[in-house]
């Protein structure tokens, strides 16, 4: 293949990821838009690979079956619960193929091949942020999997201190690097300082602060596959990493603004309890009031405006049919307006809470932003949180020393009689109580999520 028709696949492939990202931006044109990006990079990996001759069409088209059999395997069989820890490992696993692309053409340069600076200078960020984007995707995907040998805060002493010396480390070698081009082993060496920083990076940030991390992650990895098509001279590899590393990077700033936090204090602070709080007895003793859904049917039955809350426990009991079921039967017997405010925190990644109502086929229309919803939250009649604790938790506009302070949250304690759906009072993310749990208004229902909507369900028909 000529290299004009090459630049002019390569142009089709670079428009199909721009639609693709633009359809990604509204949950109607969203599917729509991830199978313009799929087609864009189905036709750029085909092309690359007619173009340059590498492999015979054969082995392309084994790998290509491969590949779709794994990924359709996946997101057939991958619970909605465990999408978080899917995208950390295509993180990880996009990093890590930058990495190898950077050194297999280190590897495979001749005496008489000319090597410029930029490419050195491309290929010691390829392998600096390739490596930081592996480790610290799957010690993420350790810490959303629940696996205790990640726990959150420092796992050594003076921690900040060991992240900035292996990076300044990395630096000087990158520089060794570019004065002795022949010298293979620096790169190596990059690699792993640049796996140690991103072990040690990620270790330490919290579980609340995960949706953040999926995408400061997943920004580094198209930053990576970016520096890696300056090493190769591929533009389409150049235009799909700056994509991938622009929206990341946005999205992270859009998850940092949702809890009024900076990107510095993501990375470099972890959200615990303050020692000066008031401890969950202090909170709860004698406050709590246990409801039952015949109750709360009863109330639903004169409540015009009904507000729905989910958080990340709707999504480990799957409960978002059953949350639709109650929503559809509350509108069609009791005549009430239902609606569902969407915390853009909430859950363990951007946007999990919409995709899990997507699925259960709720109107987009009903999903009302945190903005868009709060100014109403005084005329709802009904609040029911469903599995959300720090995104509805007081504290943070009444305590200034809270850990949670000044993020913002749904003003559910607003409303006029409030419906908690939890196992228990555990604290959420933050390791710290919830006043709205014993407010006046508030009503606790201990159930499994599921559970709880199945048979309010079933006390709403017979009421």
């Amino acid at each position: 293949m000529s290299s004009n028709w090459t630049n002019f696949a390569y142009l089709i492939s670079a428009i199909l990821f721009i639609l693709g990202l633009k359809g990604l931006t509204h949950p109607r044109t969203a599917v729509r838009g991830n199978m313009l990006g799929a087609c864009g990079m189905l036709l750029a990996i085909v092309v690359t690979l007619l173009a340059y001759d590498i492999v015979s069409p054969w082995v392309i088209g084994i790998g290509l079956v491969a590949g779709a059999v794994v990924g359709a395997g996946l997101a057939i069989k991958i619970e909605m619960t465990a999408m978080p820890q899917l995208v950390a490992l295509f993180n990880g696993f996009g990093g890590v193929a930058s990495v190898f692309v950077a050194g297999a053409w280190l590897a495979a340069r001749t005496v008489s091949d000319a090597t410029t600076s930029d490419e050195i200078v491309a290929a010691s960020a390829s392998g600096l942020i390739g490596s930081v984007t592996f480790l610290g995707s799957f010690v993420a995907f350790a810490k959303l999997q629940g696996l205790k040998w990640f726990p959150d805060g420092n796992v050594i002493p003076a921690q900040k201190l060991v992240n900035a010396l292996l990076f300044v480390l990395s630096i000087l070698l990158s520089v060794f690097l570019v004065q002795s081009p022949s010298a293979d082993y620096y790169f190596w060496l990059i690699v792993i300082l640049g796996a140690g920083l991103g072990v040690f990076l990620v270790t330490p940030i919290g579980g609340a602060d995960m949706p953040v991390v999926i995408a400061l992650l997943n920004s580094y990895s198209g930053l990576a596959a970016a520096a890696t098509g300056f090493v190769i001279g591929n533009n389409v590899l150049i235009i799909a990493g700056a994509l991938v590393g622009a929206s990341g990077l946005i999205l992270t700033g859009i998850m940092c603004k949702a809890m009024n936090r900076s990107l510095t204090n993501v990375v470099f602070g972890t959200l615990a309890p303050s020692e000066s709080g008031p401890s969950a007895d202090e909170v709860y003793a004698g406050k709590i009031k246990s409801t039952s859904a015949d109750e709360i049917a009863m109330l639903l039955e004169t409540a015009r405006k009904v507000v729905i809350v989910p958080g990340y426990g709707m999504a480990v009991s799957q409960a978002q049919h059953a949350v639709r079921d109650l929503s559809n039967l509350l509108e069609s017997k009791n005549g009430s307006v239902v609606d569902y405010a969407i915390h853009p925190v909430a859950g363990r990644m951007p946007g999990h809470m919409n995709v899990l109502l997507a699925e259960a086929n709720i109107p987009y229309d009903k999903l009302r932003e945190m903005d868009d919803i709060n100014p109403e939250m005084e005329q709802v009649d009904m609040a029911i949180v469903i599995g959300a604790n720090d995104v509805v938790n007081p504290v943070a506009r009444t305590d200034p020393k809270s850990p949670i302070a000044g993020m913002p949250i749904i003003d559910v304690d607003k409303a006029r009689t409030v419906v908690v759906v939890k196992r228990s009072l555990s604290p959420g993310y933050a390791g710290i109580p919830n006043p709205l749990f014993a407010a006046d208004n508030t009503l606790m229902y201990f159930s499994d999520g599921k559970k709880a909507f199945q048979e309010l369900s079933e006390a709403v028909k017979e009421t």
